[in-house]
């Protein structure tokens, strides 16, 4: 790895966010971890996150509400949604509006692991810096 991507993980759950905060770091990758889409857009992590890996459904702005306010601001950031509620109108209406992956929990450390890879390949078609 040329250099530590930021993967931004946004999920309501602690639990699930303290789990893959663990995993994602233990291969390397840095990472920021949000409780809301609110509060990820308050911090403005925009410009810095590599990958996004973004739940659903969430107290406040919803998963493909944020998706969509990233669209408005022409901000382009590869995005994993994660879900425990397998709506598959949702999942093929976040994939048309550009997501990398729709994963139903529980999934595979590989599989997410996987997502974000490819999601990082989205991303690095912008120049590499560092």
């Amino acid at each position: 790895m040329n250099r530590r991507y930021l993967v931004s993980v946004i999920d309501d759950d602690e639990c699930v966010r303290e789990s893959l905060e663990s995993l994602l770091k233990s291969v390397g990758y840095r990472v920021n971890t949000f409780a809301a889409a609110e509060e990820f857009l308050r911090v403005d992590n925009i410009g810095t996150t590599d990958c996004l890996i973004l739940d659903v459904r969430l107290g406040g702005m919803s998963g493909p509400d944020l998706q969509q306010e990233l669209i408005a601001r022409s901000r382009s950031i590869p995005i994993v949604f994660i879900t425990a509620h397998g709506d598959e109108t949702t999942r093929e209406r976040v994939m048309a509006n550009g997501a990398v992956e729709c994963l139903l929990k529980p999934f595979s450390e590989e599989v997410l692991l996987a997502a974000v890879h490819a999601g990082f390949g989205k991303r690095c078609m912008e120049p590499e810096t560092g």
